[in-house]
């Protein structure tokens, strides 16, 4: 994992350098830079919009009784999401609008899930996290005396 991560912090940072050179020889320096701050803040506006949604939609479940696990890892990908929107540049604000569109976001959770799921790193995404035991009750294992 370490060799991935050192590739893509050195490769992202040579994407952006060069989008934004080409960029700003097309359109001159002061639109880029309008340009990078424009999508920055449009994307803080959008980010917002779809935490308080999925906010929303994780507090309906939980009210339901089912455990909002698929909303708490999209809520991880509107973090990712907002940390690229954040950083200057077109390719991470790229990647960041892209996290941005729900079915995007959906299909890499469920990938995501899925993939952790075969290599048994996680057992369950919705519902109680363990199988019902009638011997517990709020997590408490009790024995019956008579």
């Amino acid at each position: 994992m370490f060799p991935v991560l050192t590739l893509i912090f050195l490769i992202v940072p040579v994407v952006e350098i060069f989008l934004l050179i080409q960029v700003g020889q097309v359109i001159g320096a002061w639109w880029t830079i309008l340009l990078v701050v424009l999508t920055a803040v449009i994307g803080v506006r959008l980010l917002k919009l779809q935490g308080i949604s999925t906010l929303m939609r994780a507090q309906e479940k939980m009210q339901s009784g089912n455990m909002p696990a698929q909303e708490m890892l999209e809520g991880v990908g509107l973090i990712v999401a907002g940390a690229f929107l954040l950083t200057p540049g077109f390719f991470t604000d790229t990647v960041g609008f892209c996290l941005l569109i729900p079915p995007i976001r959906g299909w890499l959770v469920h990938k995501i899930v899925s993939r952790m799921t075969i290599s048994g790193q996680f057992v369950q995404t919705h519902g109680s996290a363990a199988p019902h035991d009638p011997d517990i009750i709020d997590g408490v294992r009790y024995k019956r005396e008579d």
